[in-house]
């Protein structure tokens, strides 16, 4: 498929935008979190994945599962932006009744495949998914995004065996690696660096990327793809907060709300309206 890059750097703009937008009026939510994964995001929802968004339930689409779900509002902009609801549905984010809700539930909202948000599960079921798509023969990709502090979890690594002892080479994960988690730096927290190396002990194959190349994040997963018998890991360095100058490196913005002038920056920034 023909890559046009601008058009996706276009869309993660617009996307920016409408995190923002949504949890200024919301009053609540996770936006750091949200624009670190948004490129990896856009990438796949705006390139790589084969789905119909008129159809979210198509038997031989694509999986995508955010594991760290509560960068939510990336992924429920996307899935507005691709066509699977209204974008006014954002004005209900984190409301009761709304299809929007904190994290993804798949009862409530078209185009997610699997309800996220406890950390550390979304690879185990992804790697359920992939199985599944290998016993019914089915040529579908499962995509996972992890938090870099989500895989302190040890059920991740339960996931990354077994993965690794099915072969399955329809498997291709992304860390979001942004070096913070709510508590602190997640070097701080656990000493989890570092990361490459583990998930090749654990015998995967696994490439380091710059998370905002779009270049990269694209050339990656047509690596991944190539490898026969391996599930792929594509540990993406990125900046927590991405794009937004204020957010950039400030946990404080793990959760938290932009005022009417910082949401006036953004609109600002990323050069459009929200």
């Amino acid at each position: 498929m023909e890559r046009n890059i601008e058009n996706l750097k276009k869309t993660a703009d617009q996307l920016r935008l409408d995190v923002v937008k949504m949890v200024h009026d919301a009053g609540d939510g996770h936006p750091g979190p949200a624009m670190s994964a948004l490129d990896i995001i856009t990438s796949l929802f705006f390139h790589e994945l084969n789905v119909d968004a008129k159809n979210p339930k198509w038997e031989d689409r694509d999986r995508f599962i955010l594991s760290k779900g509560h960068a939510c509002p990336g992924l429920y902009a996307a899935l507005a932006r691709k066509g699977y609801f209204s974008v006014n549905e954002f004005a209900g984010l984190r409301t009761l009744g709304s299809i929007l809700q904190g994290h993804p539930t798949m009862q409530k909202t078209p185009g997610i495949d699997m309800t996220s948000g406890s950390l550390g599960n979304g690879l185990p079921i992804g790697t359920g998914m992939a199985i599944a798509a290998k016993y019914n023969k089915k040529n579908y990709y499962t995509y996972v995004i992890l938090g870099d502090g989500e895989i302190q979890e040890g059920i991740v690594w339960e996931a990354a065996m077994c993965a690794k002892r099915y072969r399955l080479d329809n498997l291709i994960a992304f860390i979001d690696h942004n070096g913070w988690q709510s508590g602190g730096s997640v070097e701080e927290v656990s000493g989890l660096l570092p990361i490459k190396e583990k998930w090749e002990a654990f015998g995967w194959y696994v490439q380091e990327i710059d998370g905002h190349d779009y270049h990269q994040i694209l050339d990656a997963i047509d690596h991944a793809k190539k490898q026969k018998g391996k599930p792929s890991m594509i540990v993406a360095r990125t900046i927590k907060g991405k794009g937004i100058d204020y957010m950039e490196n400030d946990n404080s913005w793990h959760k938290r709300v932009p005022d009417d002038a910082q949401l006036a920056r953004a609109i600002e920034l990323l050069g459009g309206e929200a």
